[in-house]
C-alpha cells in the first residue's frame, strides 16, 4: 500500500466516490509498476543464454565432472 494514501477501511463513512476512484487509480498505477519490475526480475533469472555466460567457469566443470561419471559408468557396465 502507498504510505501516503490514508488508511481507510473498505466503505469507510465519510469518503466520496471521486475519492474511492482516485485511490483505486492509484494502487492501480503502483501495482503495474510493482509488476514492471517483477516481470524484468523474472526474465534476468530465467535467461538460460545469460546464466550460462555469468557461470561459464561453473557449468565447464559440471559438465566435465558428469561426463567422467557417465564415462566411468559406461565403462563399468562393459566389463
Amino acid at each position: 500500500m502507498n504510505p501516503n494514501l490514508p488508511a481507510a477501511r473498505a466503505g469507510a463513512a465519510g469518503r466520496s466516490a471521486e475519492q474511492i476512484r482516485r485511490d483505486i487509480g492509484l494502487q492501480r498505477n503502483e501495482l503495474a509498476g510493482s509488476m514492471e519490475l517483477l516481470r524484468g526480475r523474472v526474465n534476468t533469472l530465467t535467461d538460460w543464454r545469460s546464466q550460462a555466460r555469468e557461470h561459464r567457469k561453473e557449468l565447464i566443470v559440471g559438465v566435465t565432472a558428469v561426463g567422467f561419471l557417465v564415462g566411468g559408468m559406461l565403462a563399468l557396465r562393459r566389463r
